[in-house]
């Protein structure tokens, strides 16, 4: 497996040493920067180009939201893992729909971190149980009808087969292998996807189809 690069952005240095220990027991992880604020990150992913980065949201000058809305704009493909104190099913769910792809709280255990990262890095999104009751809870102030064109949604068939596949974690390989489709046509219907929902990525995306009742959370 190719090394993921990390960075760590949160204002307490005790903390980010912490974490930084806890990731030097994986081979394949190395920590290649260290941020405070949500400015120096700004500052720091051009140089360092991270595959993930672990962000809390509580920070001076540049939270954690801001340097959010600033990574998916400028830097798409990096991968963001909340790292929080703030356990709310508002906070969470406004974060997933912003487009982050995992949402841990500051007290997970190590090797379910390892875990979101490797997940992150091969499948796109981490739906773990705090965040999975959250889009659940979500859900209940929605209709629980099969969306159609008056939410307007529309999809063929295998687009909402795709679109299963794409919630249950499967990258577009995977997909193509199980629908019998090229790659590159999974990766199309993804991209059709992704603008049908107007979702900032294939996170948001796995977001909007559960809460809007295409996905059901105990098929997951």
């Amino acid at each position: 497996m190719d090394t993921i690069r990390i960075i760590l952005c949160d204002d307490h240095a005790l903390f980010r040493q912490g974490i930084r220990l806890l990731l030097q027991n994986k081979p394949h992880m190395e920590v290649v920067a260290e941020a405070a604020t949500g400015r120096e990150l700004m500052d720091l992913v051009p140089h360092y180009t991270p595959d993930v980065i672990l962000l809390d949201l509580k920070m001076p000058h540049v939270d954690g939201l801001e340097a959010t809305d600033w990574l998916r704009k400028v830097w798409p493909e990096v991968k963001i893992i909340v790292l929080s104190m703030i356990n709310t099913d508002q906070m969470i769910l406004h974060m997933m729909e912003k487009g982050v792809h995992g949402y841990l709280l500051k007290d997970v255990e190590a090797e379910e971190l390892f875990e979101a990262i490797d997940h992150v890095v091969t499948k796109g999104v981490y739906l773990n149980e705090r965040v999975s009751q959250a889009l659940l809870k979500g859900m209940q102030h929605r209709t629980r009808n099969k969306p159609t064109l008056a939410h307007g949604v529309t999809l063929t068939d295998r687009e909402a087969e795709v679109l299963q596949l794409i919630c249950e974690g499967l990258t577009s390989e995977e997909i193509g292998e199980k629908l019998f489709i090229s790659k590159r046509t999974a990766e199309g219907h993804r991209k059709t996807l992704i603008e049908k929902f107007e979702a900032r990525n294939t996170a948001a995306l796995v977001v909007k189809a559960i809460k809007d009742g295409w996905v059901e959370l105990k098929q997951l």
